[in-house]
């Protein structure tokens, strides 16, 4: 099979298809509404998107082309329903596609990470399951599809990657782990306040100077 490389929304689309066929199959293949909303989901998705119908369209044509969705035309149902056939173009096992599903949906992970976030799709014994299972993706003779990307400084673990986006540029580092959405409020927060004070102190001061004037001013009549 010739090596196949897909954009940034086709990624999305295709974990979108494989984690629904996986995990909600009495709801599977997927309506077009039902796909965008399944792309655009905030929980296990990151980024979170905001895709409208013409991006996962769009999506669904490249992947159409590349033999790795498909659409039904049934009598059942009034409007299209789509597909993936990634476990069929590339034969692999449950572990496999669990894995490289987990991978195009939320971007690089650690051996740890993938154990807990494959759950629902796979259940693995133990973390040197998922490492032989990254190992097998990674060794494929037709074309690999993960990688284990280099340690960040800082870190313990090494993440993996998938690769059917083509190679992975080198993750920039981080000099601090990311904050919770509460932390950064909470922060932004106390610098308002921190700014109204400052401001509310500056504004005490100007009053004092005013009426030290207005007081010398009075003086100058009586």
């Amino acid at each position: 099979m010739e090596s196949l490389v897909l954009n940034a929304a086709e990624v999305r689309v295709l974990g979108a298809l494989v984690e629904k066929e996986i995990t909600t199959p009495d709801y599977y293949p997927l309506t077009l509404n039902a796909l965008v909303n399944a792309c655009n989901q905030s929980s296990n998705r990151d980024p979170v998107v905001s895709f409208d119908e013409t991006t996962v369209v769009r999506a669904l044509d490249g992947l159409r082309e590349k033999k790795l969705a498909l659409v039904f035309y049934g009598a059942e149902s009034r409007v299209p329903k789509y597909a993936q056939k990634l476990q069929e173009a590339f034969a692999l096992s449950r572990a496999e596609i669990a894995v490289l599903c987990v991978l195009l949906l939320r971007g690089p992970q650690t051996v740890g990470e993938l154990r807990g976030r494959t759950g629902r799709m796979h259940e693995f014994a133990t973390l040197e399951e998922v490492e032989a299972t990254l190992q097998a993706l990674a060794t494929r003779e037709s074309q690999p599809l993960a990688t284990k990307l280099p340690r960040q400084s800082g870190f313990k673990e090494s993440r993996f990657a998938h690769l059917l986006a083509g190679e992975v540029a080198p993750e920039p580092a981080e000099t601090a782990p990311r904050l919770e959405p509460a932390t950064v409020a909470v922060r932004l927060e106390n610098e308002r306040l921190a700014k109204l004070e400052a401001e509310t102190d500056a504004l005490r001061r100007e009053l004092a100077e005013l009426k030290g004037q207005f007081a010398d001013f009075r003086k100058q009549f009586e």
